[in-house]
């Protein structure tokens, strides 16, 4: 299967057009507009879904709808654990008025909290 192909069979237009519905009565201009929130691919977002995908999104689409919500949202990605890089470490352990008196030389304004 090439890069970014359906798995499965394609979603009839019946299904294609009650998803269509069904984001727009949530909110959204079209499906390219719900990409973003629901977490649709670039191919679904052109409303290109397998009978599968069709059918499962509806069914998200039914329920938030059911209990009076907007779209819903799609899950999150995991957060990427940053750890301070060296540059970071050191500057916290430069006295503030150093670091005040040096961000002022170069053109920012400072104020204390």
């Amino acid at each position: 299967m090439a890069f970014g192909q359906q798995s499965g069979p394609p979603a009839s237009a019946r299904q294609v057009q009650q998803l269509t519905a069904l984001v727009v009565a949530a909110g959204h201009a079209d499906l390219h507009d719900a990409r973003g929130p629901l977490g649709l691919s670039q191919r679904q977002a052109a409303g290109r879904f397998t009978r599968d995908e069709a059918d499962a999104l509806i069914a998200r689409l039914e329920v938030a709808a059911e209990l009076g919500e907007g779209a819903p949202e799609a899950a999150p990605p995991p957060a990427a654990v940053r750890r301070p890089s060296g540059a970071t470490r050191n500057l916290r352990t430069v006295p503030t008025e150093v670091l005040a008196a040096e961000l002022q030389r170069r053109g920012w304004v400072v104020m204390e909290p």
